[in-house]
């Protein structure tokens, strides 16, 4: 009877045993060092200020250099075209002919009337010298001298008269002979041979673009333009001492072009609230074109000590703030709301918000939240 009892009071004490024995292992995988264990690490970047090129990417288009529309300056038939459509011609290179048979018999007309002119005047001139002697020895009157003396100022004032127009009637001869005002690169002929031409006509013969360099009209928001300006003034941007950005247009997914900002608009458009900059970029090989749209970026200079963030770790809340994920002096996640103007490169520049020193978080955002305890590793 006694054996029967003690068997199940071995049992009792044996199952007692192991359940403290299980206990105190939970006790024990709960303890600090667990707590430690199953802390998360996450990657964290920390902010240093720094010096920094600040560029601004812009829409563009191109404009040409300079242009200019080809007319006749004379009257008459269009002979001949002499040049070829899209060619680059120079400064002064003969363009067309048009008919010069009238302007030649115009200058034979002026070149003979000038000899008449001549010999009127020699005349003339003879006549008033002899008239000088004879007034003064009172063998003519004053009348004949007066009269004397007026021929000869008057042939004076024809000859004048024909030398002018000699002068005009070579000058419209010239100018059945039309000439490139400018070099650059020729449009298609808009008239043939054959045409009328007329002084002052509405259509032009034809139109030269220069295109080396190029003109590239920038449109920027009036408030990013008055901001930049401000953080010139403030010495928080500096530029060169001409304070002429550098500008570089990216055409097609190779080719950067490098040129100056020359100048901006005094207005504002009102309908866009935009303020128009020009650029002077160079075009030797021409890819530009007038009317094109480009990328342009404008160097604004440099700002001193900035606060960059990763792009990685900068959210945003459904009301579209910018959020980031700091790790504070406790060891836990902090949420932080930011101020951020532009990027430079893969960052965010903020300007409140973070301090020198943070660490913000841009690996495992995923499993993390407010005021929990982490582990930090640097991220490069």
């Amino acid at each position: 009877m006694q054996q029967r009892l003690r068997v199940p009071l071995l049992v009792s004490v044996l199952s007692a045993s192991l359940a403290l024995a299980g206990c105190g292992d939970a006790e024990q995988a709960q303890g600090p060092g667990a707590q430690q264990q199953q802390q998360m690490t996450v990657g964290v970047v920390t902010i240093a200020p720094q010096n920094v090129d600040l560029t601004t990417t812009l829409p563009g288009r191109a404009s040409a250099y300079r242009v200019a529309e080809v007319r006749p300056q004379v009257n008459g038939i269009l002979q001949r075209q002499l040049f070829q459509e899209g060619a680059m011609v120079e400064a002064g290179q003969q363009l067309y002919q048009i008919d010069a048979a009238m302007y030649e018999a115009t200058l034979a007309s002026a070149e003979a009337e000038l000899k008449r002119a001549q010999a009127t005047l020699k005349a003339s001139k003879a006549r008033f010298e002899r008239s000088q002697g004879l007034v003064a020895d009172k063998a003519i009157s004053q009348q004949d001298y007066d009269e004397a003396e007026a021929a000869y100022l008057q042939a004076e004032a024809q000859l004048k008269v024909a030398e002018a127009s000699i002068t005009q009637a070579k000058l419209n001869l010239e100018y059945t002979r039309v000439k490139a005002p400018i070099s650059g690169r020729i449009g298609r002929s808009q008239l043939t041979e054959g045409a009328l031409l007329s002084v002052g006509q509405a259509q032009a013969l034809t139109t030269i673009h220069q295109l080396d360099p190029i003109y590239i009209d920038i449109a920027q928001s009036s408030s990013e333009y008055l901001q930049l300006q401000q953080a010139m003034r403030s010495g928080q941007i500096v530029t060169d001492a001409n304070n002429r950005a550098a500008v570089t247009v990216k055409v097609g997914d190779n080719t950067e072009l490098q040129g100056e900002l020359l100048f901006n608009e005094v207005t504002v458009d009102p309908q866009t609230s935009a303020i128009t900059l020009r650029a002077k970029v160079a075009n030797p090989e021409q890819v530009l074109m007038p009317g094109m749209y480009v990328r342009t970026e404008i160097a604004s200079g440099e700002l001193q000590q900035a606060i960059l963030a990763p792009q990685t770790g900068v959210t945003r809340d459904p009301r579209g703030r910018a959020i980031a994920m700091v790790v504070n002096q406790a060891g836990e996640v902090e949420q932080r709301y930011l101020t951020v103007q532009g990027t430079v490169g893969s960052d965010w520049i903020v300007t409140d918000g973070l301090t020198a020193g943070d660490q913000v978080i841009v690996e495992g955002l995923q499993k993390i939240q407010p005021g929990m305890p982490v582990k930090t590793e640097e991220v490069k």
